[in-house]
């Protein structure tokens, strides 16, 4: 039996109230794409209750930290001159505990079930109109899951891409060199922020439900 978790690291644009300092003035940009992932946590939501999984997600803008990343590509450059100290505290309050609570999830599904499917929830500025599906390098039981809900959504009229041995993000390595490859299978999931922003090509309501049920 295979079992479901669904994560968002770019979920929200939220500054809390003891870094607001360093943000003032740049309200516009952290709350612009580059602050985050619109739709993104909207999407892992919907994967979330129709799974009736817990859902895993960032809680704070990327610019205070990517949690995707690690050393110093975690900083932006609002927070890549602060001093060393302040910076590992962030990561000690805001990385550590999220990167754990993933391995905890994973740990237990894995416990449960024969095979566990992440998917990781994106949203991405940069291609208009489609959905791609990556998998990491060696991953066979993840391309192979990837390619059956990739043909579904091509049978319900979307452009996809899959693209497998890709080199994902730190965070996701990490997590890969910690379970073995052919029970856990990572699949990112990146959808183009034009159906969000602008209902292009398709409304988002639509395309959520159609992303949601062909998986399912």
């Amino acid at each position: 039996m295979r079992a479901y978790l669904f994560s968002c690291e770019h979920a929200v644009c939220t500054v809390p109230e003891a870094q607001r300092d360093l943000f003032r003035g740049a309200e516009e940009v952290v709350s612009s794409g580059e602050g985050w992932e619109p739709g993104a946590l909207n999407l892992a939501q919907g994967f979330a209750m129709k799974f009736r999984t817990p859902l895993v997600h960032g809680e704070v803008t990327r610019l205070l930290i990517d949690l995707e990343q690690d050393g110093e590509a975690r900083w932006s450059r609002f927070t890549g001159p602060l001093p060393e100290v302040t910076r590992g505290r962030l990561a000690d309050r805001l990385a550590l505990p999220y990167r754990a609570e993933l391995k905890k999830r994973i740990a237990e599904d894995l416990r449960r079930h024969e095979v566990l499917l992440h998917v990781l929830v994106h949203t991405d500025a940069e291609r208009t109109g489609g959905v791609t599906l990556e998998t990491p390098p060696g991953a066979a039981v993840a391309e192979k899951l990837a390619r059956g809900w990739r043909a579904r959504l091509v049978a319900a009229g979307l452009d996809v891409r899959q693209v497998a041995e890709v080199e994902l993000s730190a965070l996701a390595r990490d997590l890969a060199g910690d379970f073995p490859v052919e029970r856990y299978a990572q699949v990112r999931l990146g959808v183009s922020q034009s159906f969000f922003l602008e209902g292009q090509p398709w409304r988002w309501a639509e395309l959520k439900k159609v992303l949601v049920e062909t998986l399912a």
